[in-house]
């Protein structure tokens, strides 16, 4: 049987965070597939996820990893994930049923850090409002969770694999012009480790200045230094 909703999760060393992930996968109860698009891993991340019956497939960088998850997914709505998030008791039911109710096309969620720290929660908080007031006007998601129709998905040619930075909006951008994007009234729970190892103003001014740079000149095609895997 075909299953309600194909999880794709592109991964690089993340024997520290996938096991928490999939572990809060398989509580939430609900019927679907795991696969985990790897880079090259040389840690245990793709034992780990084999040892939950996940399909690992070859990945790449984030946006190719996405795109060859999607190509091997059997459901026809797919959810991007990062491998340091966590999902809370009945996250996938809520969401897959929002989806299906309003019949969206893709959709994002708004995220909580997995912090105590108020300069963490205020950050998620700023980002938050960004999300909802410009869902409009320039629509915004972070790539660790991001919904989609498979159809949509094929329709806009999947994640532009050419950005340096912010395929993750430019793929919902591309989607709200083909179809129906929404922000949906869920929380997912994201981890801080950049900003911890980056510095927390240092992330935040970079972040702004991306996205405000994206906002008002375009899409980012050269190297800024955002590196995946390095944690």
């Amino acid at each position: 049987m075909k299953p309600k909703l194909s999880i794709i999760i592109p991964c690089l060393n993340e024997e520290k965070n996938i096991l928490r992930l999939l572990k809060s996968i398989k509580a939430q109860k609900f019927k679907c597939e795991i696969i985990v698009a790897d880079a090259g891993s040389s840690d245990k991340t793709i034992k780990i996820s084999k040892s939950f019956g996940v399909r690992v497939i070859k990945g790449g960088l984030p946006a190719r990893g996405r795109n060859n998850g999607a190509k091997a997914a059997k459901s026809d709505l797919l959810l991007f994930l990062d491998a340091d998030v966590l999902l809370k008791k009945g996250f996938l039911d809520y969401c897959y049923n929002e989806i299906q109710k309003r019949n969206l096309d893709a959709a994002t969620c708004y995220a909580y850090p997995l912090s105590k720290n108020i300069s963490d929660i205020l950050s998620y908080q700023a980002a938050n409002a960004w999300i909802f007031l410009f869902k409009e006007i320039k629509p915004y998601a972070h790539g660790f969770c991001i919904f989609a129709k498979k159809k949509m998905h094929n329709k806009i040619k999947g994640f532009d694999e050419g950005l340096k930075f912010g395929e993750d909006s430019d793929y919902v951008i591309k989607a709200n012009r083909k179809g129906k994007f929404d922000v949906l009234k869920r929380y997912i729970y994201v981890s801080v480790r950049r900003f911890v190892k980056e510095g927390r103003l240092k992330s935040n001014l970079r972040y702004f200045y991306f996205n405000l740079y994206r906002l008002l000149i375009g899409e980012i095609r050269k190297d800024v230094g955002y590196k995946f895997g390095h944690y």
